[in-house]
This record gives C-alpha cells, structure tokens and sequence, in this order.
C-alpha cells in the first residue's frame, strides 16, 4: 500500500473518531506532501497556527494511524504549506503535491497609523528615555531583543503614540511583514462575536498569524475571564514563537486588577517601561515640538509658559489647550497673549491646577528626609537638614507662583539671594546625583497628584 491510500483511510478513521465539528476546523484541511523516504510522511496544513495546534493534539496519533497501514513509516512530519497549496480542497488533498516552499505571510489588513505619531515627533526625557528606547529596539528588522513589550503609564502620556511610531516604522522597514493594533476593547468584542458565530479558529489565526501585534489600553479586560484566557494563549503563543507583542495600560503588569496572576506573570516577564509624568520642562519641550507643527502660529513664551505649568496631569490635554488656543485666536483674529489664554482656557487652566503650598512642600520634604519641619526654617546647617531645605527651596520655586522674596520668608526670614543659590545648586545636583533626582522626582509626583 502507498501512503496515498494509506492517507484515505487514516482520514477516514479521524473523521470518525474526532467528530465532525472538530474533523473539518483542523483535520480536513491537512494535505498529504509527497515523499522521497518511504519511512517519512509528511503533512501540510495551511497556516502555522494550525500546524502548532495539530502537532500538539494529533501528532502521535497521526503516527499511530500510518504505522497501522504502513509499519515501514517511523516520522509524520507536519509542515506549513504556501500560498498555493492552502486552496486545496480537502477532496484534492488525497492526493500527494509537490513539496512546499516555506510558507508566505496570511494576507491581513494593514493598520491604519496615525501619520502624526512618528518617533521624531515623541518629545524624550529621564521621564521617558527607557520606554521610547524600548519602542525604537522592538520596530527595528530582525528577531526582537525581547517580548512582550509593556509600555504603562497614566492616560495621556504618550502610549498610544508610541505605538502607532512603532507600527508605522516595523512595517516601513518590513514591507512584507504583518501588524494588528487594537484597542482591548476591540479583542474582547471580537472574541465575543466569534464565540456566538462559533468561528473562534478564524479570529485565532488572524492574530496570532501576523508579526506585530499590539493591544491597547489593556485594563478593560480586568475582569472578563474568557477574553483574558483567550488573550493569555495569545501572549503565549507570541513568546513561545519569539515574535513581536505590544501591549500598553494604565498600570503596571502586577497592579492590574482583575487580571489573574498567570496572565500578569507573562506580561511581566518581557520589558516592561513606564512613562512618568511629564514635568514642567518637559511639558513646555512638548508644547515647542508641537508649535513647530502650527505654521503661522505665534504664541509668547509667556503662554507657552502658563500652559506648561499650569496643564500638568496630561500632555494630551496639555497639547488639546494649545490647539484650541491657536484655533480660537485665528478665528477671533486677536493676537495670543496671558489674558486671551485664560479667557479661552479658563476652565481649563482652572480645572487642571493643582494649588501646592509652600507648607504641603515643606511637611511632604520633612517626612521624606525624615527631619523636623521646623528644621526647614530654622538657621542649622548641617547637610542632613540644609539639603532637604535646598530641595524645598527648589520644590518651591518650581510648582508654586511665590516669588522668592516670599519663599525665602517662608524658609526662616532668608534673602532671596539664598533661594536662588538652592534652586541653582539642586538643578546641578539632579544631573550628576541620582539619588537626588529620585528624591526630587518622587517629590513631585507626590505634590502634584
């Protein structure tokens, strides 16, 4: 017997003891490739998804099967087809086909990136520098240095634009390859609708079949245990196979809630970056970069200036207040100035500031350094309490509007002479002290929550 007839009956056994339902979603596509070793008999099915699934489930059965009609065959070796072999009807495939060239991609729809989010447009800083590193290193040809990537960060830090600049330069790079970027809503609704259609293998193999995948916005999943299964065997099937998987939320890996811990474990276990948020110099670097975008445009640093700091929990917003301002100066024909800026952005302005005093400062400085409060504002010089109150200094000068004949009154009656040498001594110490610059950092973070 040759493994032609050999072949129609093993389908015919499978067929039978597999069911119907789950013969024709993984069976029936499976062709038989011819064989110069009579030992060998090798399968193809059309996609590597399939071939995974039929190699985990069926291959020592296969084996078994062909052994029973033929005891010379030792190996079933499953194959992905080409292109040309996947269209095939499962009436043809009991005939043996030539062998097959490795496997083309599956034809998927490309993204439609937003051409504005490119990474030289991404304004960088310490807050930022690993995450947009790590989102250059995971665009770049080539077997990717790690994955999954978890980009994770408060609404409106920049995660979304990362994406869209990692997509855009992957595929510019890769013309061939493949991407998917959807919101986590967007999976779970699909997912949904393909268990009610019951064609869950097609919304499988559209994902897991392509190079780069990225979901946003992964937090909308806490909670959904079916979704967050079927995107758990999604994460894993991207890890085991060394392909590229983005995925960007609101919190860390392990602060995600109602998300079960094998899930997080698995996000954890690639790179994960966090984008802080976005301090005042690097909110007014973001507000330059995207005035160069504006031709025509012409606002004062003075307004540059007021947005920056007083728009501070989100540079989405931060960016939205210049676009209005902009477009309501050109319609109105008014030149931009402090008083137009907060006629227009008003609420905005008001709504988004975050009143710090010199007090909050001080008591959040003292219990951070753990020192008294009223060392801050006493004469002692030791360095254990001059440099939390250099900090202070700087706190203050930076995230309030006293001016620094009031800050130094508030450090003990000091001249302002005094302040200006504590905020120009911590501003060189943050470039050469990292301790320092954590200590500042978290500080501020603190205040301005």
């Amino acid at each position: 017997m040759d493994q032609a007839k050999a072949w129609t009956r093993v389908r015919g056994n499978l067929r039978l003891s597999a069911g119907q339902r789950l013969f024709d979603q993984w069976l029936k596509p499976i062709v038989l490739i011819e064989s110069a070793d009579a030992e060998t008999v090798r399968l193809g099915l059309p996609s590597a998804f399939m071939t995974n699934w039929v190699k985990g489930h069926y291959a020592d059965r296969l084996l078994m099967e062909f052994r029973a009609q033929l005891p010379s065959v030792r190996t079933v070796s499953i194959e992905t087809l080409a292109r040309e072999v996947r269209e095939l009807t499962a009436e043809a495939a009991d005939a043996p086909v030539a062998p097959a060239a490795p496997a083309s991609k599956p034809a998927v729809e490309r993204p439609r990136f937003d051409s504005r989010f490119t990474f030289d447009r991404f304004v960088v800083d310490t807050s930022n520098r690993v995450a947009v590193n790590a989102a250059k290193a995971m665009a770049e040809p080539g077997k990717p240095r790690f994955s999954p990537l978890y980009l994770h960060s408060n609404t409106g830090q920049g995660k979304t634009h990362l994406m869209h600049a990692i997509g855009q330069t992957f595929l510019d790079a890769c013309p061939d390859a493949t991407a998917i970027y959807m919101p986590a809503e967007r999976f779970m609704f699909e997912f949904v609708r393909a268990v009610r259609e019951k064609d869950t293998f097609a919304f499988k193999a559209r994902l897991r079949g392509v190079d780069l995948l990225m979901i946003d916005d992964l937090q909308f999943i806490a909670g959904k245990e079916s979704t967050q299964e079927e995107f758990f065997h999604t994460v894993d099937e991207f890890m085991r196979e060394g392909k590229r998987l983005v995925i960007a939320a609101d919190r860390s890996p392990l602060a995600l809630e109602g998300v079960e811990a094998r899930l997080a474990s698995r996000l954890g276990a690639g790179l994960a970056a966090d984008i802080k948020p976005a301090e005042l110099g690097l909110r007014r670097a973001i507000l330059d970069r995207k005035l160069e975008d504006m031709p025509g445009a012409k606002v004062p640093d003075d307004v540059l200036d007021l947005l920056a700091m007083r728009i501070s929990s989100s540079v989405r917003e931060l960016e939205g207040a210049l676009n209005r301002l902009v477009a309501y100066a050109q319609l109105n024909e008014e030149p931009v100035t402090v008083a137009f800026a907060e006629n227009v952005l008003g609420e905005a302005l008001r709504g988004s500031q975050r009143r710090i005093t010199i007090d909050e400062i001080q008591k959040a400085v003292s219990s951070h350094f753990d020192v008294k409060q009223l060392d801050l504002v006493s004469q002692r010089r030791a360095v254990a309490i001059a440099r939390p109150r250099q900090i202070a200094m700087y706190l203050a000068k930076r995230l309030t509007t006293r001016s620094l004949p009031e800050i130094g009154r508030k450090f003990g009656n000091r001249d302002h002479s005094t302040v200006i040498h504590a905020v120009r001594r911590i501003e060189e110490l943050r470039g050469t002290d990292s301790e320092i610059d954590g200590a500042v950092r978290s500080l501020m973070r603190q205040l301005e929550a």
